[in-house]
């Protein structure tokens, strides 16, 4: 009996000696983190993202990279071409192509001559689909022809992949697709410009056309509702159900931009914008790190930020900057996680600093990669090898142990 016992005890330590030596073989030496949380929102939107519109980083999905029918905010991607490409003072000479489209109008007239930024305003705040039509002929002669330079917009300027237009207002068409991801982007991207900026955000505009004399009103009901919302654009065809995007500023915290697609109805859209606002401010915040700032590795080889560095943070997070040795500049949350890591390069008046003793030559290297202790790498493999053997010898896979 006590000869088993004993059999019993040298067969756990074996095993756990095998556990542990395979442990050191296959574990991972470095580990990073994504901004991740738990929180689960109770959305009725078939696909969202959230981001922070400074550094990009996504705050909250749910679907993004689905497939989706855009509608009306197509009319982002119209209108950042048209303010990047166009001179906004230049008159526009409606056709009667124009006139004809159907949907959302602000009712221009055959032969009517409008500049081409109150043509934008009756697109992005009155969603006006006979002021694309004439956008997109004046640029490219017809729809299809601006659809094929939407297209390199998205692909070569924005950098997205998953997305195409055939037409430049987001009337139904097949090949008309996007994801809330790309739309997030696009839109970061649109943001950027202050014209595109100023009037997304605009709550009210008197419209003076030959056609129509009134008083446009924001189709966004967001912009004009709350303070913090300064655009951005909403949609609706039966295909792509309601679609929302909406950008949110916290002034010195946060600026969030928020994708809902195909919501069963326009409530529905608006409330899940809602949630996702709402937690986003309570929850995120956005830190800034100036250009120009200097930083030094452990030989006190220089670093300086060649440009403002901005990463998301939760609200009143600390955080700690470090560079190492190979000039990566490593934040990290008082958790442990990591919110940014980027390599800098050494200041133009930096001298590398090399170690000089010979007992400092003689030690090891700390390298990032783990790769610095490679001679220790046979250790747990001949240990396996050894014990393996000894199991062999002992018998301990034969039948008598069962």
């Amino acid at each position: 009996m006590k000869r088993v016992i004993k059999n019993k005890r040298r067969d756990s330590f074996t095993c756990s000696m095998i556990f542990i030596l395979t442990l050191m073989i296959f574990a991972p030496v470095n580990t990073s983190f994504a901004h991740e949380t738990e929180t689960h929102l109770n959305l009725n939107s078939e696909a969202v993202i959230m981001i922070d519109g400074t550094t990009g980083e996504p705050l909250y999905t749910k679907n993004e990279d689905r497939t989706m029918y855009p509608a009306s905010i197509t009319k982002i991607v119209t209108g950042i071409i048209a303010i990047e490409a166009g001179n906004l003072d230049e008159l526009v000479t409606i056709s009667e192509e124009a006139t004809q489209v159907t949907g959302t109008s602000v009712y221009l007239l055959e032969d009517e001559e409008i500049t081409l930024k109150n043509l934008i305003k009756g697109m992005l705040i009155n969603s006006g689909n006979d002021a694309s039509t004439a956008i997109a002929e004046h640029f490219a002669g017809s729809e299809e022809a601006f659809a094929k330079k939407m297209n390199e917009f998205v692909t070569n300027t924005v950098g997205v992949t998953d997305t195409n237009f055939a037409n430049p207002h987001g009337l139904y068409h097949p090949d008309q697709y996007t994801t809330a991801e790309d739309m997030a982007k696009i839109t970061q991207y649109a943001l950027e410009n202050e014209t595109f900026r100023e009037i997304v955000a605009i709550k009210e505009y008197d419209w003076v056309g030959e056609g129509w004399e009134t008083t446009l009103y924001n189709h966004h009901d967001m912009v004009r509702q709350y303070d913090e919302v300064f655009g951005v654009k909403n949609g609706y065809v039966s295909q792509s159900g309601y679609t929302l995007v909406t950008s949110a500023l916290e002034e010195n915290q946060i600026e969030l931009i928020a994708v809902t697609l195909n919501a069963s109805t326009a409530d529905q859209a608006y409330e899940d914008t809602k949630e996702l606002l709402e937690y986003g401010l309570s929850t995120y915040q956005t830190n800034e790190v100036e250009e120009g700032t200097v930083f030094e590795d452990d030989q006190q080889n220089s670093y300086e930020l060649e440009e403002t560095l901005y990463f998301t943070s939760l609200i009143d997070e600390e955080w700690s900057s470090d560079v190492d040795n190979d000039g990566n500049l490593i934040v990290q949350a008082e958790n442990g996680e990591t919110l940014y890591e980027n390599k800098l390069n050494l200041s133009e008046d930096a001298t590398v600093q090399t170690t000089s003793t010979e007992e400092e030559k003689d030690l090891p290297k700390d390298d990032d990669d783990g790769h610095s202790m490679w001679w220790l790498y046979p250790i747990p493999i001949v240990g396996l090898a050894l014990l393996a053997l000894r199991i062999w010898r002992k018998g301990m896979f034969s039948k008598r142990i069962f």
